[in-house]
């Protein structure tokens, strides 16, 4: 009984987060740390940094995956579940309702061209945030360009991890980090590194098993399932990086056309919760409610495998000095990626007139001038698209 109440405490509160948390990542991250850290005393600060900085450390979405890692610490594997459905859910619901409207019902298109001036603004701002935190050196600034580059010319559907792979190499030679990684202890860890290791290997073995049984069987949904979980495995820096890779796997490949894609990522900015729900949105479109209940599932299960397979190891990876270097590389790699996607599909399908130039300019000073909320900026952008085109 005690360990009922003690998972629905879990669902509850990072439902609730789930609910309030608008922002990205970065204030998702402040958010948990006042709830757990300061309020509930779930865990210290010191156990919170050290997860905060294994979540940077591996693929997919960071804010969620502390929030699985929250919940293994507080209620096992099945708190780790419960903390991922009660976070997620608030934003997959409103993202899959909008799918279901956009499609179904005749509109008025002012508003979504409103939507998408605001998701210029947004990946705009997300590059220029980044790139002060991951491009420090010029050193740093050649791989983004090089990555920027090298996607602009190179339209391969695994191009992005490659890019990742090659600036991961060179990150671990150029960039030798000489403090290492912060230790980190992990007391009453309720997993053994048995079950850590098992869940990292099915991580790996989906990789693997899912695009060869795409290509034997051909379904739908196992289509939405192979493309989602290779993005939520292979994608670093968070949920602005996931959309090139879903650009990619699901408008370049013809599943859905580029104006379908950035009105939902437009409206995916004005949601709370983790911005990886707009795969949701994406499957619903594609395939109705199975599709996106398919999506979510597929793009944030290589999260959930990764943060609880690893942290048992955790403690040991640290010690890799040169883990370090490779992520720095990665992550400048990111920062080229996001580029990219900045100016195809969303600028090239968006910007089409100098209204829209100065529509999406004024967004823009919004964000970083004023720091206007996301979701107050989307409100903005459907009532300026609605005036004005």
């Amino acid at each position: 009984m005690n360990s009922l109440r003690k998972l629905f405490e879990i669902f509850l509160i990072s439902f609730k987060l789930g609910c309030t948390s608008f922002g990205g990542p970065t204030a998702h991250l402040g958010f948990f740390q006042i709830e757990y850290v300061q309020k509930r005393k779930w865990l210290s600060d010191k156990e919170y940094s050290s997860l905060v900085a294994l979540s940077q450390f591996l693929p997919g979405p960071a804010s969620s995956q502390v929030g699985m890692g929250i919940g293994l610490l507080r209620g096992g594997l099945l708190g780790s579940l419960a903390s991922f459905l009660g976070f997620t859910l608030p934003s997959v619901l409103l993202l899959t309702l909008f799918a279901y409207f956009y499609s179904h019902i005749k509109m008025d298109m002012g508003w979504i061209h409103g939507l998408k001036l605001v998701a210029v603004a947004i990946v705009a701002q997300a590059i220029w945030d980044m790139s002060k935190k991951l491009i420090p050196s010029i050193a740093h600034l050649i791989i983004a360009v090089l990555a920027l580059i090298t996607l602009q010319f190179w339209g391969n559907p695994f191009a992005q991890v490659i890019v990742i792979a090659l600036a991961a190499l060179i990150g671990a030679r150029l960039f030798k980090q000489t403090n290492g990684l912060e230790d980190t202890t992990q007391k009453n860890l309720p997993i053994s590194k048995k079950t850590g290791g098992l869940l990292l290997a099915l991580f790996v073995t989906l990789m693997i098993a899912l695009p060869i049984a795409n290509s034997l069987l051909k379904d739908d949904l196992l289509t939405i399932m192979e493309k989602c979980y290779l993005a939520g495995a292979l994608v670093f820096g968070g949920g602005h990086v996931v959309l090139p890779l879903l650009e990619t796997q699901f408008v370049q490949s013809g599943l859905m056309s580029a104006s379908d894609f950035i009105a939902g990522y437009g409206l995916t900015q004005a949601v709370p919760g983790p911005l990886f729900t707009f795969a949701s949105y994406i499957g619903m479109v594609i395939a109705g409610v199975p599709g996106a209940v398919v999506a979510t599932i597929a793009i944030f299960l290589p999260a959930f495998l990764l943060i609880v397979g690893a942290m048992p190891f955790w403690l040991t990876m640290s010690r890799h000095v040169a883990l370090k270097g490779a992520m720095a590389g990665a992550n400048a790699a990111v920062v080229g990626i996001l580029a990219s996607a900045f100016i195809h599909p969303i600028v090239t399908q968006t910007i089409q007139s100098g209204l829209d130039i100065l529509l999406a300019a004024v967004f823009l000073l919004l964000s970083l001038r004023w720091a206007v909320p996301p979701y107050i900026l989307v409100l903005l952008g459907i009532i300026v698209g609605l005036l004005c085109y």
